[in-house]
C-alpha cells in the first residue's frame, strides 16, 4: 500500500465540495492536484486563498498549500487516485445531464495507469458509475477497465457519494460514515483503503448501483418530509391557522418530528437529485414526484404573499431579508429565496431592497431592476416592510423592539413573537 506522504489525488473539480475534500486529503499527508476549468479558481487556490465561503476552510486551505500538499491546475496530470467531484444538473424536462461527470472521466483518461483508482463523488444518477468505466474502457484498450474485461482489472472504479451538510463540511467530511460502491468488490475494497486515510466514520462497501442510489435516497426522504411541512403550511393559510403554532404542538407527540417550512427548496442537491429517481422510474416514482411539485409549487405561493404585503403598502421599500439557499452560506443554487426576491425586483423594481450578508453584490440577475444590496441596520432603519426568505443567525438576532412597527411575511418562522395586529394585516404573517 503506499504510504500517506507518497499518495498521488487528483481532484477533478473545486467546487463546494471538491476543494474542502481536496484539502482534507492533503492535510493526511497526500499531495494533490486540484484541476479546476476556471482560471480563476486555480490563481484563488493556488494563492492559498478560498472562492467559496464554508467555516474554517480558508485557514486549512492556506496551511496545505503553503505545505506543498495542496496545488490548482486547469490540466490535469498522473495521479494514483482520481477524484470526480463535478456538478450534475437536470435539463428543461429534468432529465439528468451527466455530460460533466463524463467529460472529466475523459480528460483523465490519457493518463491512467495500472493499479490507478478512479472514483466518482458526484450525486449521480443510477447506472452513471458504469458509464464512467464504458468510457474508460473505450479511450484506454490497453487497460483492463472492471466491467470490460475477464480476470483482475488494471485500474479501480468506484462510487462514493458525498454526503455533508454546508457550513459543517469540514468535519462532516471526516465523521461522517461513507457508503462506498465499486464496480467490482475489488474496486469498493481499494476505495476503501483510500476513504480510511482520512475518513473517523464507518466506511461501508457495496455495489455502484446501490451506492448511487443510496445517495438519492437519502435526499429525496429529505424532500418528501420537507414538501410535508411546506403542503402543510399552505393548508394552514388557508384556513386562517398559524402553522408554526400547529408544528410546535404536533411535534410534542413522542412519534411526531413535523420540519419548518419555507419558501421551498434549493441547493444542488435536494431541489435536483430526487428528479434522478423519477427520471429512472416514472411510473412508480410517484411520490417522490410530488414532493418535487409541492416544494416546487411553494415558491409561487411565497410569491403571491409577499406580493400581498406590498401591495398593501403602496410605494414602500421592502426589504427581502436572504438569498441563499440555507443558513449561514453563501451558496445561492437553486435558490427559492432568490427566485422570490428577484420576482418582486422584477415587479417593484427601486422599491425592493435585499439583505444578504454572504454577498459582497447582488447577482448579475438583478441587473437592470433597481433592486439594491443593503446592510440590515439600514433596512430596519429605512424598511417599513419586510420579506424573510433565510434564516442567517443574524436575522434572528434582530430583537422584537426593532421590528414591532413592521409588517412583516415570514416565510421561515424566525420571528415568531411579531405582533399579530400588525404582521397578520392582511394576513401577512403567514409561512412562506
Amino acid at each position: 500500500m503506499i504510504s500517506d506522504s507518497e499518495l498521488k489525488v487528483c481532484m477533478v473539480g473545486l467546487g463546494y465540495i471538491g476543494l474542502p475534500t481536496a484539502a482534507v486529503i492533503a492535510r493526511s499527508g497526500a499531495s494533490v492536484l486540484g484541476i479546476d476549468v476556471d482560471p480563476r479558481v486555480v490563481e484563488t487556490v493556488n494563492s492559498g486563498k478560498v472562492h467559496i465561503e464554508e467555516i474554517d476552510l480558508d485557514g486549512l486551505v492556506s496551511g496545505v498549500v503553503a505545505r506543498g500538499l495542496l496545488r490548482a491546475s486547469t490540466q490535469v496530470a498522473p495521479a494514483d487516485v482520481f477524484v470526480i467531484a463535478v456538478p450534475t444538473p437536470f435539463g428543461p424536462n429534468h432529465e439528468p445531464d451527466v455530460g460533466y461527470v463524463l467529460e472529466a472521466a475523459a480528460t483523465i483518461a490519457p493518463v491512467l495507469k495500472a493499479g490507478d483508482a478512479v472514483i466518482l463523488e458526484s450525486t449521480s444518477p443510477i447506472g452513471t458509475t458504469e458509464k464512467v468505466a464504458a468510457l474508460l474502457a473505450e479511450r484506454r484498450a490497453d487497460l483492463a477497465i472492471p466491467g470490460h474485461c475477464s480476470g483482475t482489472a488494471d485500474v479501480a472504479i468506484a462510487y462514493c457519494p458525498e454526503r455533508v451538510l454546508p457550513g459543517r463540511i469540514l468535519v462532516e467530511l471526516i465523521d461522517n460514515d461513507r457508503v462506498i460502491g465499486g464496480i467490482t468488490p475489488r474496486c469498493a475494497r481499494k476505495a476503501l483503503h483510500f476513504y480510511r486515510r482520512f475518513v473517523r466514520g464507518a466506511c461501508v462497501t457495496t455495489t455502484a448501483r446501490a451506492a448511487e442510489m443510496t445517495k438519492l435516497t437519502e435526499n429525496a426522504f429529505r424532500d418528501v418530509n420537507i414538501a410535508f411541512a411546506n403542503e402543510l403550511s399552505v393548508v394552514a393559510d388557508t384556513m386562517g391557522i398559524d402553522v408554526w403554532e400547529v408544528i410546535r404542538l404536533a411535534n410534542r407527540h413522542p412519534r411526531v418530528n413535523i420540519l419548518s417550512p419555507g419558501p421551498g427548496v434549493g441547493g444542488h442537491c435536494i431541489a435536483v437529485d430526487p428528479w434522478f429517481l423519477v427520471h429512472a422510474d416514472q411510473e412508480n416514482a410517484r411520490l417522490i414526484r410530488t414532493a418535487r411539485e409541492v416544494n416546487d409549487a411553494k415558491i409561487a405561493h411565497t410569491i403571491a404573499r409577499a406580493e400581498a404585503l406590498a401591495e398593501a403598502m403602496p410605494g414602500a421599500p421592502i426589504a427581502c431579508l436572504g438569498l441563499a439557499f440555507k443558513a449561514n452560506i453563501d451558496d445561492f443554487r437553486e435558490s427559492p429565496a432568490l427566485k422570490v426576491a428577484l420576482h418582486l425586483a422584477k415587479r417593484f423594481s427601486d422599491r425592493v431592497r435585499i439583505v444578504e450578508p454572504y454577498a459582497a453584490r447582488l447577482p448579475q440577475a438583478f441587473e437592470g431592476t433597481g433592486a439594491q444590496l443593503i446592510d440590515l441596520d439600514t433596512a430596519l432603519e429605512t424598511c417599513p416592510a419586510f420579506v424573510v426568505l433565510v434564516d442567517h443567525d443574524i436575522f434572528r438576532s434582530v430583537p422584537l423592539d426593532e421590528r414591532a412597527e413592521k409588517r412583516v411575511h415570514d416565510a421561515r418562522g424566525i420571528w415568531p413573537d411579531q405582533p399579530k395586529a400588525l404582521a397578520t394585516a392582511p394576513r401577512l404573517r403567514v409561512a412562506g
